[in-house]
């Protein structure tokens, strides 16, 4: 913190200023809007041209322009995937600064653990607040399971941050076992002129049976302050609450495959295009993956932002991931530069967390159907495939010791 009267460093101009950045960076592109005294001050705090006076100015544009207080986030978990929840937090921190996140808190436990924590730019509501506000959709937790529940509230909840953050022009839903490597913001010049945004599964070839499921992938969904996103969000909403359910039924399937519908009812609805947005193991087989001027690279042009971390679980001594699940790659560099950072999120948010968990029980929230001996039969099949696949990650390398 600087002291009244202390004379700073020469200021550099505004040309210098530039040279710091190559013309595809976000900053530069932010610079449009930019409030000059802000970002020299910016500069002059900075000792020297490092990656950390970059860094202060990158900030203090996205201050200048309110690039970061335009865009809202939102997700839910419960105390068993608050460390997922913080590791998401964290990384959309390093990548967003200021940005904020609200977090639906599914059990008591969460809420108190994310209060004592009190962190900056997270917001925590609890659930009997969120349905104090919908009636309608607590109406429909007696005829659902505890995971459709939750499908079901999914729309209500961007909603609800939309309505209750009057600052917001965007609100995006994610989901919490999203990890951000870089910047969203070629996501949102992506959706520049859109009014909703919604992101493809791409299933790698061999997984077309999992369209079953849906084209589109409810991790990240955006809607925009306009009557047209919130017309998508209401439909949504609606439908949610006449059904969602965890199986597929015709064409319909949770929460998600209402999505698919979204394009050809709605104007305005934008599918996102960009290949580093929702990397996962069911699309990452057919995508060539580099590293590249010290970040991740598919198709050598597009940065990976962010990482679907999807059936990542730990066991014992180790994190297990769920490539083998969709017959996807593992190579050394997706081990090394994706999922070694993530594991590493992962365990500090559990060392952080567990002093307000203590005493909290772990509960499975999707649990299989067993309604006749076929089911059981074959929930007993997917167990024992899981636990000969765990083991052979061992032996492999795959898995990732905890440290």
């Amino acid at each position: 913190m600087r002291q009244p009267g202390h004379k700073g460093p020469s200021l550099p101009s505004i040309v210098e200023i530039s040279q710091w950045f190559t013309p595809d960076t976000a900053a530069l592109h932010a610079l449009r809007g930019w409030d000059r005294n802000v970002v020299i001050a910016a500069v002059a705090n900075a000792k020297s041209v490092t990656s950390g006076a970059i860094r202060e100015l990158e900030v203090a544009i996205w201050t200048a322009t309110g690039i970061m207080a335009n865009r809202v986030y939102c997700t839910y978990f419960d105390h068993n995937y608050l460390p997922r929840g913080l590791a998401l937090y964290h990384s959309l921190q390093r990548h967003a600064q200021g940005a904020e996140l609200w977090v639906l808190c599914l059990s008591e436990a969460c809420h108190r653990a994310l209060v004592a924590l009190d962190l900056p730019h997270l917001v925590a509501v609890r659930m009997a607040d969120f349905e104090a506000a919908n009636a309608d959709v607590a109406a429909t937790r007696p005829s659902r399971s505890q995971i459709e529940y939750y499908f079901t509230c999914s729309p209500a909840w961007i909603l609800f941050v939309l309505e209750s953050n009057a600052g917001a022009e965007w609100v995006t839903y994610l989901d919490s076992d999203l990890f951000f490597f870089t910047s969203p913001d070629p996501i949102y010049d992506e959706m520049n002129d859109a009014a909703f945004g919604i992101v493809p599964h791409r299933f790698s070839r061999g997984l077309e049976d999992q369209r079953r499921f849906g084209l589109y992938n409810v991790g990240w969904v955006s809607a925009r302050r306009r009557d047209d996103g919130i017309a998508v969000l209401r439909w949504w909403r609606e439908r949610c609450i006449e059904w969602c359910y965890d199986r597929v039924e015709g064409d319909r399937f949770a929460d998600q495959r209402y999505l698919d519908r979204m394009p050809e009812l709605f104007d305005g609805v934008h599918v996102i295009s960009h290949l580093g947005a929702n990397l996962a193991p069911w699309n990452l087989a057919d995508c060539r993956i580099e590293w590249n001027n010290g970040r991740i690279e598919i198709e050598g042009r597009y940065p990976l932002v962010f990482f679907h971390f999807y059936g990542v679980k730990r066991s014992g001594g180790y994190y297990f991931n769920g490539h083998r699940l969709y017959r996807a790659p593992f190579s050394s560099l997706m081990k090394d530069r994706v999922y070694e950072p993530y594991v590493a999120a992962l365990a500090e948010a559990e060392r952080t967390s567990a002093p307000h968990l203590q005493g909290q029980q772990t509960e499975t929230i999707r649990k299989p159907v067993e309604a006749n001996l076929g089911e059981r039969l074959l929930n007993m099949l997917r167990k024992l495939r899981i636990t000969a696949y765990r083991g052979l990650d061992i032996v492999t390398g795959r898995a990732i010791a905890v440290r």
